[in-house]
């Protein structure tokens, strides 16, 4: 099988581990995600993940319990190390090689994040999964996916949803919402969808990464995106 994208970033947010559960991690949700994972790795996909941590704590919620956003981040960064170790424990059950990273220092559970590192370890096959977000506050996971696409040389930034692309209407409230099969970063910006946070997507943009936008929960979609066939929305 052909590659379209060789070295990927995946990414993966928080409330998509918790499954049809309100709060938490779902072990079903981290099997199929483990068992999607290992598809493409075996076709020799280069894989380093950003997990969020929604599922657990937003920063971006702290205000609504009278925590100041910096502390409120810094503790959505501690929920996306969390679901770092989840996953990652979920995938090495599996069989594959891991490293959990950190960008906060904690040494006794993740190597902290140092670019070169990180890449040598997706070279030799292992995963990186990135945790704790950028290091500081006022940014999301998406600004962290997109610097780490950026600093790892990604082919594609994969953004798993629970939707299978982008529409000019949220499809789950409006029947006649249409979808993109393909669409610009301009055209994006122009009409106003929301892919990203501002900050990440004009990452992407000036740096020339293309982003994918698909429905991760159904199987198989991860392996069609890697191989370039139709599937979910990319943003170029």
């Amino acid at each position: 099988m052909s590659l379209q994208y060789k070295r990927v970033l995946l990414k993966l947010s928080g409330e998509s581990l918790m499954g049809n559960k309100p709060f938490g991690i779902s072990r079903e949700r981290l099997e199929h995600y483990a068992t999607e994972i290992k598809s493409i790795m075996e076709l020799g996909v280069e894989l380093a993940i950003v997990i969020g941590g929604g599922n657990i704590f937003r920063g971006l919620d702290a205000s609504e319990s009278g925590i100041d956003r910096a502390q409120g981040d810094y503790m959505g960064m501690l929920a996306t190390c969390i679901n770092g170790l989840a996953l990652q424990s979920t995938l090495e059950a599996f069989g594959m090689y891991t490293r959990l990273v950190s960008a906060i220092e904690m040494r006794e559970i993740a190597e902290p994040y140092i670019r070169r590192r990180a890449t040598r370890h997706i070279e030799k096959g292992r995963i990186v999964i990135f945790s704790a977000g950028t290091g500081s506050p006022y940014f999301t996971t998406d600004s962290a996916a997109a610097l780490r696409a950026n600093e790892i040389n990604a082919d594609v930034i994969l953004k798993g949803t629970r939707v299978d692309g982008i529409y000019n209407n949220d499809p789950e409230k409006h029947e006649d919402a249409k979808k993109f099969d393909e669409i610009s970063f301009s055209d994006v910006i122009n009409l106003g969808l929301k892919v990203m946070d501002m900050t990440a997507f004009t990452m992407c943009q000036e740096n020339n990464v293309p982003i994918v936008v698909f429905n991760i929960n159904t199987p198989g979609n991860l392996k069609r995106a890697i191989l370039g066939q139709k599937t979910g929305t990319l943003v170029f």
